[in-house]
């Protein structure tokens, strides 16, 4: 009896749940309203760039162009051993490739060292290895691709203060490797949430979740 109780229990919760993150009354901004306040239609010149990894491109992209000081983002392939990679080739998990971002950013108003602690605490979960939520596979990997020495040591020291800050109850799995060749995504995949937002007037559903997550844990 105790059992059943605990299950019907359980049920009710769960499908309170549900109704709660999937209720439209329970809005969320779209990422066309969160954009940062200095992106700029085309990739300036002689300015700084980060390129980083952790999931799906399309989710990082956008956590990215949220930020204020992020001048120019453009998504792609990284880490691989095949040039020029299509989509379909680094699916297969088979390049090397990770789905990377590029993201130019003006130094006087947000520094590298901030964008990798965002990146760590705020972008993406660094502690799943090869995988970021339901996206599984190496393409799918933590990493920081550094342009010099002061990158690769900014990285490695901010990993190192967000592990001593346990904020996580796993350690951070993110790897730090000199850049390589990044190999521009194919255009639908540019922006792809705002795209989306703008042809079907509403959020995309992983935005739409993702958001409500937040919300919830604040």
């Amino acid at each position: 009896m105790r059992m059943i109780t605990i299950l019907l229990i359980s049920t009710l919760l769960i499908g309170g749940f549900l109704t709660l993150i999937t209720s439209r009354s329970f809005a969320v901004s779209g990422v066309l309203d969160d954009q940062g306040s200095d992106l700029m239609r085309d990739q300036p010149n002689d300015y700084p760039i980060a390129t980083l990894a952790g999931g799906c491109f399309w989710c990082l992209e956008s956590e990215f162009r949220a930020l204020n000081g992020v001048l120019y983002t453009r998504v792609g392939y990284t880490g691989g051993i095949k040039d020029n990679p299509t989509y379909q080739d680094i699916t297969t998990g088979k390049t090397g490739h990770a789905e990377a971002v590029e993201i130019t950013f003006d130094p006087d108003k947000i520094t590298y060292e901030k964008l990798i602690e965002f990146f760590l605490t705020k972008a993406h979960d660094p502690t799943q290895l090869n995988r970021q939520g339901v996206d599984v596979g190496t393409q799918y990997r933590s990493e920081i691709f550094f342009h010099d020495e002061a990158q690769e040591k900014t990285a490695e020291d901010i990993i190192n203060k967000v592990n001593a800050q346990k904020i996580y109850t796993a350690p951070i799995v993110t790897k730090t490797s000199p850049a390589a060749t990044f190999w521009l995504g194919e255009s639908y995949h540019q922006q792809y949430y705002e795209k989306y937002e703008k042809e079907n007037g509403e959020v995309h559903p992983r935005v739409f979740f993702k958001k409500k997550m937040k919300m919830l844990k604040q």
